[in-house]
C-alpha cells in the first residue's frame, strides 16, 4: 500500500516560511529564489561478534534559501521555524549573492577557456523548468524500519551473527544496519512547490577466518546491496523483494574456508566474467563520475577531479563495444538515487548517458544545462542536508541487459581460461576516471567453461574506454541486479548521496590481473 507523507512533517509550518523567504528575496531585486525545508533522520546499529558495539540515531532539521541576484548565487540557512527567521536567511542569501558579484568581478573571473563553457565565473542563469505545483512523492517501501523497535533490530543482527559464529572456520563477524527516512519541502519563485518522503536503508554482514598456525586472515561480505526499500528488505517473504538472506549466510562460511585455501592469482592477462555485485562500482567510478558534466567543465577539479570525457567528445567518444548501453535514471523503483523532483524542482527523468558504445549524454542541473545549451536539466542536483547548497549529483547510472542475453553460467560456459568476479572490495582510479584497477571479494577460476575454484590476490586494471571496449557479451534480464553505495563524496565542503548503479552479469575479453601481494612487494 502506497504511504503518505508523515504527519509530523506536514504539521511544520513548510508553506509561511517558504512564502516569507521567497517574498523578501523577491522584494530584494532577486532573479529566482528556492526554498528547501528538510527533516532527514539517520540511525545506525552495529554489532561485534554478536555483541552490540556502538548505535546512533540523529535528526537534522532546518531550511536553506538559494537565489541568484544579480547573475550570482546567493546561499543562507537557518534552524529557527519562524516566518520572520526565514525572511532573515533570505536576506542573508541576497547579500551573499552581492558579495559573491563583487569578488568575481574583482577578480576578473573568465567566462569561458579554451572553447569550453567553463563559465566559473559568468553569469548564473538557468534552464527552464516546467512548474509542477503541490506535487507530493513517496518512494516505493512497505514498512518504515524506524517504525520497527530498535530491539527487534539488533536480535535480528545478532542472530545473523550467531549463525556465522557457528561455523566452523569463522572467527569474528560484524553486522550493520544504516536506516534513513528523508523529508523535504521545496518551493521556488516560478510557483514550483513539492513534498516528498525516502526511506532506505543498508544492511551488511562480514565475517572474518584467522589461521590460528600462520596467523593470516581474511575476510567475505554478504553481497546485500543497500536499497531504498524498507524493513521488509530484510525480513519479507516472496515477492517482497527481500534479500535471500538465509541463503547467503549459509553459504558464507564455506566460501571464506574456500578461499582461504585458495591459491594466489598468476598475472597476466584474462578474460572475466564481471558479476553485477562487483560491476557496479566500476560503473560508477569510471561512468557515472566521468559523466557528471559540471566535472568535466571543471567545476570539481580541485577537490574531486575531472574527466576524460570532456564535453567537445558528446557524441564522438567511442566509450566502449557497440554493446554498451547506460542510463541516467532518477526513476528506477528502490534506486538509491530515486526522487519525484530535485533540488531545483525538476522532475525526475531517465535518459541515455552512452548508446552503442558511444558518449550520447551528461548529467546536469540547471545552471549547466544552461550554460552548455542544453533545454532543460536532467534533475541531478541534490544537497545532502538543509545546511548545504544543491550540487550537480549523480544519478542511478545502470548499464542495461541485453533483452535475450545470457545467463551468468552461460557466459562462464563460453571461457577457456578466465575468472568470474564476485563482489565489491577496493578500488582505485585517477581523477579524469580514466586508468583504474579493482580488487572484490570472489574471485574463481574459469577452465573450460567451468568453475575450478577460487583464487586470492587479484586485481583487474585497465583503462575506462580499453575495459569496456573489451565487453563482448552481456547477460540477460535475469542477472541484472540494482548494487549501490551510501557513500558518494562530492563538493567543497563535502557532502555525500545514496546512488543505485544496475547492471547484469558481463564478458569482457583479455583483462590485465595483476597479483595484489606481489605488486605489494610482499
Amino acid at each position: 500500500m502506497p504511504h503518505e507523507v508523515d504527519q509530523s512533517f506536514l504539521a511544520l509550518p513548510l508553506r509561511a516560511l517558504a512564502d516569507a523567504a521567497l517574498a523578501r528575496a523577491r522584494s530584494l531585486g532577486a532573479e529566482h529564489a528556492d526554498f528547501r525545508l528538510e527533516r532527514i533522520r539517520g540511525a545506525s546499529w552495529r554489532l561485534r561478534d554478536a555483541r552490540p558495539a556502538g548505535t546512533s540515531d540523529t535528526t537534522d532539521l532546518g531550511y536553506a534559501v538559494r537565489v541568484v541576484h544579480g547573475g550570482s548565487w546567493g546561499f543562507a540557512s537557518g534552524v529557527d521555524l519562524t516566518p520572520d527567521a526565514a525572511a532573515r536567511v533570505a536576506g542573508q542569501a541576497v547579500e551573499m549573492a552581492r558579495l559573491s558579484a563583487k569578488v568575481i568581478r574583482a577578480a576578473g573571473a573568465d567566462t569561458g577557456a579554451s572553447g569550453t563553457p567553463s563559465g566559473q565565473g559568468g553569469r548564473v542563469e538557468l534552464a527552464d523548468e516546467p512548474v509542477h505545483a503541490d506535487r507530493v512523492w513517496v518512494s516505493s517501501y512497505e514498512t518504515d524500519p524506524f517504525t520497527v523497535p530498535d530491539a527487534e533490530k539488533t536480535a535480528l543482527l545478532a542472530e545473523w551473527s550467531a549463525r556465522l559464529l557457528a561455523a566452523d572456520g569463522v572467527a569474528h563477524t560484524d553486522a550493520s544496519l544504516l536506516t534513513i527516512h528523508e523529508n523535504k519541502f521545496y518551493a521556488d519563485t516560478a510557483g514550483t512547490t513539492t513534498t516528498q518522503q525516502r526511506v532506505r536503508l543498508h544492511p551488511e554482514l562480514t565475517a572474518v577466518a584467522v589461521d590460528p598456525r600462520t596467523g593470516e586472515f581474511d575476510s567475505m561480505r554478504t553481497l546485500a546491496p543497500p536499497v531504498g526499500r524498507g524493513w521488509e528488505y530484510l525480513t519479507g517473504g516472496p515477492g517482497s523483494g527481500a534479500w535471500d538472506w538465509d541463503g547467503e549466510l549459509a553459504r558464507l562460511p564455506e566460501l571464506l574456508a574456500e578461499k582461504m585455501r585458495a591459491p594466489s592469482v598468476e598475472a597476466g592477462t584474462y578474460d572475466l566474467v564481471v558479476d553485477p555485485s562487483n560491476l557496479w562500482l566500476t560503473i560508477h567510478e569510471s561512468v557515472g563520475h566521468a559523466t557528471e558534466l559540471d566535472r568535466a567543465l571543471g567545476y570539481e577539479a580541485a577537490y574531486a577531479g575531472t574527466s576524460f570525457a570532456t564535453f567537445d567528445q558528446l557524441g564522438k567518444l567511442r566509450y566502449g563495444s557497440e554493446l554498451m548501453n547506460v542510463t541516467g535514471d532518477r526513476t528506477a523503483e528502490h534506486g538509491l538515487a530515486t526522487i519525484g523532483y530535485d533540488d531545483e524542482g525538476v522532475a525526475a527523468q531517465s535518459w541515455d548517458l552512452v548508446r552503442d558504445g558511444v558518449l550520447t549524454g551528461y548529467q546536469l542541473d540547471r545552471r549547466i544545462a544552461r550554460l552548455t545549451g542544453f533545454e532543460r536539466s536532467n534533475g541531478c542536483a541534490y544537497a545532502d542536508s538543509p545546511g548545504h547548497v544543491p550540487v550537480q549529483r549523480m544519478a542511478n547510472v545502470s548499464l542495461l541487459p541485453a533483452p535475450d542475453g545470457p545467463s551468468t553460467e552461460e557466459l562462464i560456459g563460453g571461457v577457456e581460461r578466465g575468472i568470474y568476479v564476485v563482489g565489491d572490495r577496493s578500488w582505485s582510479i585517477d581523477m579524469q576516471r580514466y586508468n583504474f584497477q579493482f580488487t572484490g571479494q570472489r574471485f574463481f577460476r574459469i577452465e573450460h567453461g567451468r568453475l575450478a575454484g577460487q583464487l586470492r590476490d587479484v586485481a583487474y586494471q585497465a583503462t575506462t574506454t580499453d575495459f569496456w571496449g573489451s565487453m563482448s557479451a552481456v547477460g540477460g534480464p535475469q542477472t541484472y541486479v540494482l548494487g549501490g553505495a551510501f557513500n558518494c563524496g562530492k563538493a567543497q565542503p563535502g557532502q555525500v548521496a545514496s546512488v543505485s548503479h544496475g547492471c547484469p552479469s558481463a564478458l569482457f575479453e583479455g583483462v590485465n590481473i595483476l597479483n595484489t601481494t606481489q605488486e605489494a612487494g610482499r
